[in-house]
């Protein structure tokens, strides 16, 4: 019997669009550690930490950015691999009142992530 959705998968998955999509992928392996490996005929399955993104280039839909909150490990060392992989800083990490130290980058497709790590309230 086949399932409604892949082993593996959650019921919402993100799909980047964008008119780069193996500079994309690239990126994501670089400064986010993306496992996966880009596919020009399907979309790019790149597994972030314990979530799939997609990765699809432009054709019958044009390339859209998206706003994506990531956590990580370390949110300063993910900041600074992204910056070096070709990503704009939007803010440099810094403490958040609800416990997260946060940065933000924007990256090589246009798309805003907000990399943090969870520290608790003080």
């Amino acid at each position: 019997m086949t399932q409604w959705k892949p082993e593996g998968r959650h019921n919402v998955t993100p799909r980047l669009v964008a008119r780069d999509p193996e500079a994309l992928v690239r990126f994501l392996k670089d400064a986010f550690g993306a496992d996966g490996e880009f596919t020009s005929d399907m979309p790019s399955d790149m597994l972030i930490g314990d979530s799939i993104v997609m990765v699809s280039g432009a054709g019958p839909r044009e390339a859209t950015s998206s706003f994506l909150y990531l956590y990580v490990e370390d949110a300063d060392a993910t900041y600074e691999r992204a910056l070096k992989a070709g990503a704009k800083s939007i803010e440099s990490p810094s403490d958040m009142p609800y416990g997260d130290r946060r940065a933000m980058i924007e990256d090589v497709g246009g798309n805003v992530w907000q990399i943090a790590t969870h520290r608790g309230l003080a």
